[in-house]
């Protein structure tokens, strides 16, 4: 139980690093727009989808990996805390097109992405 507790815990920290970096670059004040969000959460949603329908696919990866990539990093790399946020934000400062621009944008772009994860696996 320690070892998976400190897999999710190095990935999780290792994916937060990256989303803070991301933000840090393209989340900018000067659009409003939370670029770097909304890249971090569709890029996690496709890499769990090619990680898990790698693992479903070759039955390769062991529960460990999946942790350490799938529960730790995209699970600190993505952020929905943060979405939610974002899109109060835009809602207490009356841009209701944007918030729903970016909220319909992140749901369906991040399915579509886990989806298309997985597929890009099972063509391979």
């Amino acid at each position: 139980m320690m070892k998976q507790l400190f897999l999710v815990f190095i990935g999780g920290g290792t994916g937060s690093i990256a989303r803070y970096l991301l933000s840090k670059v393209w989340n900018t004040s000067t659009t409003g727009i939370p670029y770097g969000t909304f890249t971090a959460n569709i890029l996690g949603s496709l890499i769990i989808g090619l990680i898990l329908g790698w693992a479903i696919k070759n039955n390769t990866l062991s529960s460990n990996t999946t942790l350490l990539l799938a529960t730790g990093f995209c699970g600190g790399f993505t952020t929905f805390s943060t979405f939610a946020y974002e899109n109060h934000n835009f809602i207490k400062s009356g841009d209701l097109m944007q918030f729903a621009i970016y909220a319909i944008a992140s749901f369906v772009v991040g399915i579509l992405a886990v989806f298309g994860g997985m597929w890009i696996v099972k063509m391979t």
